[in-house]
């Protein structure tokens, strides 16, 4: 016993270290080697002259994702429509209210939402919340233990997803990135925005927070309710199920005219959809591809989709912010972005801020809005939910912002690059070696 302490003890911090880093590295490759076999599948459908809406709802029934053919979606194109839309249909809860999100930072907005909920738990209306331990130690205003107290204290049933505790590393890897919202069964949010009150006001050091987030009422609230009852039933280790937080839906009405497929990442569960949809996207697109995201640093599958697109002659329009809340991965988005802008894809660097949107749309037939970055954090590691909507109103909707947020930005070309510092480029090529860790 005394020998194998000496043996750990001989080693220093620095050996530690690169044990760490080898250790993440043959993950980390071994998820690289997975993922280039997931992007080999067949496109036969292309060759039959499908548009691509169809391509893609064929390959979603291939891999079992359902396509509910009955609902309808309302975007929520700033943090100010997302907050006033979700407390007011949080007003009119009878039965139970379910959020889910990364974070709820302790501020004027999540403050707001708890005295909310205080009165609906007074109501007798059943209130779970979950929020992942990382996120909210990441954030600069936490929720700290009082606070949990506090809203505990009201009958509220609030949880932290994975906690950290000895030995830390092996709860590094799988966080909870999802923000999803249900009220009721019959109506439910997903997207881009945790609860915090820069989604309306910004934030001093980048400005304006751009983001977006759907209000989906019709037969695809079922899966995002199933979601969400897996991870506090696993997490908290009740059985919280029923009828009662399924209601019947009805068909009546005219206006609920979109189909949509909800699809999530969970690690060993669902850990390839995500990424294998996103690409199968891609792949399917036959005149242009619009796309937002805030951490651009794509995984290989999707770069190849994009690459195969552009070689295919594909429009692909790639919307990326000059700022960022997190330092180093702007260098490495830029980076790949270039290398994608000389094969011929146009690439927008937004400048009003930070545009933290995830989203997409394919031929102005459909669309996608959700959590996931196009990153290997959201494609190998979180749990994400995005939505994909089939709708040509809701993707114009999204592809008309597109072409608005267009004049606050700047077109990357090879002379602004050029104009970019050498060491802003030796950080770039630095940081794409670490794209399977961020």
């Amino acid at each position: 016993m005394n020998d194998i302490y000496f043996i750990i003890l001989t080693y220093t911090k620095r050996d530690i270290k690169l044990l760490l880093f080898l250790f993440i590295s043959l993950l980390c490759m071994q998820g690289y080697a997975q993922e280039r076999n997931d992007s080999i599948y067949t496109t036969d459908s292309l060759l039959n002259n499908q548009r691509s809406d169809s391509i893609l709802v064929h390959f979603l029934q291939k891999i079992q994702i359902p396509i509910t053919d009955t609902n309808e979606v309302k975007l929520l194109k700033s943090g100010e429509e997302k907050f006033l839309c979700l407390f007011s249909e949080i007003k009119k809860a009878k039965h139970h209210i379910h959020l889910e999100y990364f974070n709820f930072r302790n501020d004027s907005i999540a403050n707001a939402l708890f005295e909310l909920l205080k009165v609906k738990a007074k109501e007798g209306v059943e209130i779970r919340l979950i929020f992942d331990a990382f996120g909210n130690w990441s954030n600069d205003k936490p929720l700290k233990q009082k606070h949990l107290d506090s809203i505990s204290s009201y009958g509220i049933e609030i949880t932290k997803f994975d906690p950290f505790r000895f030995p830390y590393l092996n709860h590094a890897f799988h966080r909870d990135h999802r923000k999803i919202a249900i009220i009721d069964g019959t109506i439910a949010y997903t997207g881009g925005m945790n609860v915090a009150d820069y989604y309306i006001k910004g934030l001093p050091k980048i400005g304006s927070w751009r983001d977006m987030h759907i209000r989906i009422q019709g037969k695809a609230v079922k899966y995002l309710q199933d979601i969400f009852l897996e991870m506090w039933n696993e997490t908290t280790k009740q059985q919280v199920k029923g009828a009662a937080y399924y209601p019947q839906f009805s068909e009546d009405t005219a206006i609920f005219d979109k189909s949509i497929a909800i699809v999530d990442r969970a690690p060993r569960i669902r850990s390839k959809e995500m990424r294998k949809t996103y690409a199968a996207s891609i792949r399917s697109a036959q005149h242009c591809i619009q796309i937002v995201n805030p951490y651009f640093v794509p995984t290989h599958s999707i770069r190849e989709a994009l690459k195969d697109a552009l070689a295919r002659g594909v429009k692909v329009e790639i919307m990326i912010s000059s700022k960022s809340d997190i330092p180093f991965t702007p260098e490495a988005t830029f980076y790949l972005a270039h290398k994608l802008m000389k094969r011929g894809a146009n690439i927008y660097l937004f400048n009003k801020g930070f545009h933290h949107s995830k989203i997409m749309m394919v031929d102005s037939l459909y669309c996608t809005v959700g959590s996931a970055n196009l990153n290997s954090r959201s494609l190998r590691y979180d749990y994400e939910t995005n939505a994909f909507i089939f709708s040509k109103q809701t993707t114009k909707e999204l592809s008309d912002l597109f072409e608005k947020d267009k004049k606050g930005s700047i077109l990357l070309t090879p002379q602004r690059w050029k104009e970019r510092s050498n060491w802003k480029k030796i950080l770039g090529w630095f940081a794409n070696l670490l794209t399977p860790f961020i």
